[in-house]
C-alpha cells in the first residue's frame, strides 16, 4: 500500500507555515521477541527448556499461539499512519531462519510479502538477531554479521549475539541497517556495563567502516541494548545527540531520548520502566538532503500486549511469567519509527 499523508503544521522547519504538503511514508521498528523458539532440541544450543518435555513445556499448540500472537502484534506497528505492517523490522530472540518463516507467513503478515535476513549466530541459548522487510519498499544488497568477542574473568570468549548489518535500498535510497542485541545486565548493571561498552565500540567502528566506503551514508541502528538512552554507551561511546538543531550530517540522533525522559520505557522491573529498545539514525535524516526524512518515533503498547489488572498492570504481558504459561506476548513492547518524503506540495488550510 502506497501510503500517503497530509500534514498541515510545520515539519522539521522545511515546510512553509500553513501550507499542507503531501508525504510518503515508510516505517522502521524492532521488537525484541522474547524467546521465539521452535519445538525441536537443537544439540548444539542450551534450547531444552523450550521443548514439549522442557521446563516450559514448550508443545506445538504452544509455539503455534506465541507465532499468532506476535504476528497480530507485528501486523499493527505503525499501522494507525502507514495503514501497513512495518517496512523493516529488525528483530532478537529468535531461534532460527525456520522460526521467522513461520511468523511472516502467518495469515496475518502473509499479505505484506517479507523477506527474512538472518544468519546463525554463537549465542550460547541459540537466540539472534535478524531482520524482516517488506519486498515491495526495501532491497537488500549486503549481509554482514560482525561478531562482539567478549573474555571471561579467566579469558575465555564469551559467545553472544552477533551485531546484523544490511545495506540495501528503501524506495531507491541507499540505507544501512545495524541490528543490535547486547549483552545483558546479568549480574547487576555496573558489573555487566563493560560488556555493553564493548559492544557500543563495535556499532561506533561498524559505523566509522561504512562511512571509510561512503561519505555520507544513511544509517539506521537498532535494537535492545540492554541499556537506556541516557546511558555511558549511548551517550559516550556511540555519542547519540537528542536535539534535531545540533545535528550534523555524520552526527547520531537518538529520538528515544525525549521518551525516557517522560518516563516512558519498553520493559518493566521491579516498578521502574526502562527504555532499552531503541532506534537511532545518522544526522542526515534530520537536517541532510536525503530523499527520506525521520519524522517521529513512538512506543507500540496498545491495551492488549498489557496485563490488565493486579500488581503488575500495565506491564508487557507476556508467553511465561514466573515459570507459569500466560499465553503472552513478550517482556518488551516493540518501537518504531516513521521515515517520510516529501511530494508535491498542496495548498491548503491548516
Amino acid at each position: 500500500m502506497n501510503c500517503l499523508i497530509t500534514i498541515s503544521i510545520l515539519l522539521f522547519c522545511f515546510s512553509a507555515p500553513g501550507q499542507a504538503s503531501r508525504y510518503q511514508v515508510r516505517t522502521v521498528a524492532f521488537y525484541n521477541l522474547e524467546n521465539l523458539f521452535d519445538t525441536i532440541d537443537d544439540p548444539k544450543t542450551f534450547d531444552e527448556d523450550f521443548t514439549p518435555s522442557g521446563k516450559f513445556k514448550w508443545t506445538v499448540k504452544r509455539y503455534e499461539e506465541k507465532i499468532e500472537n506476535l504476528a497480530g502484534v507485528i501486523a499493527g506497528i505503525g499501522y494507525r499512519v502507514r495503514k501497513s505492517a512495518p517496512d523493516i523490522l529488525g528483530i532478537c530472540e529468535v531461534e532460527n531462519y525456520q522460526t521467522l518463516s513461520d511468523l511472516v507467513n502467518h495469515t496475518a503478515l502473509k499479505p505484506f510479502d517479507y523477506g527474512i535476513i538472518h544468519k546463525d549466530g554463537p549465542d550460547a541459548r541459540g537466540i539472534d538477531v535478524a531482520l524482516i522487510y517488506r519486498k515491495a519498499s526495501f532491497i537488500p544488497v549486503s549481509i554482514q554479521a560482525h561478531r562482539l568477542v567478549l573474555l571471561d574473568k579467566d579469558r575465555f570468549i564469551v559467545p553472544t549475539r552477533y551485531q546484523l548489518v544490511v545495506h540495501g535500498f528503501l524506495e531507491g535510497m541507499p540505507l544501512y541497517l545495524l541490528v543490535n542485541h547486547w549483552p545483558s545486565r546479568r549480574g547487576g548493571e555496573l558489573r555487566s556495563r563493560a560488556n555493553r561498552i564493548a559492544a557500543a565500540e563495535l556499532n561506533l567502528k561498524i559505523i566509522d567502516s561504512i562511512r571509510r566506503i561512503e561519505p555520507e551514508p544513511v544509517i539506521i541502528g537498532m535494537g535492545d541494548f540492554n541499556d537506556n538512552p541516557n546511558d555511558y554507551s549511548m551517550k559516550k561511546v556511540l555519542r547519540t545527540k537528542n536535539e534535531r538543531e545540533e545535528m550534523g550530517s555524520t552526527d547520531l540522533f537518538n529520538p528515544m531520548a525525549y521518551m525516557f525522559q517522560k518516563g516512558k520505557g519498553s520493559l518493566a522491573y521491579r516498578d521502574s520502566w526502562s527504555l532499552f529498545d531503541q532506534i537511532y539514525c545518522s544526522g542526515n535524516l534530520i537536517n541532510g538532503e536525503k530523499p527520506f526524512r525521520w519524522w517521529k518515533v513512538n512506543i507500540y503498547d496498545p491495551p492488549e500486549l498489557k496485563i490488565s489488572r493486579g500488581l503488575y498492570k500495565g506491564y508487557p504481558l507476556r508467553t511465561i511469567t514466573a515459570g507459569r504459561y500466560t499465553g503472552g506476548f513478550s517482556d518488551h513492547f516493540p518501537v518504531f519509527g516513521y521515515l517520510i518524503k516529501e511530494l508535491k506540495p498542496l495548498l491548503g488550510k491548516d
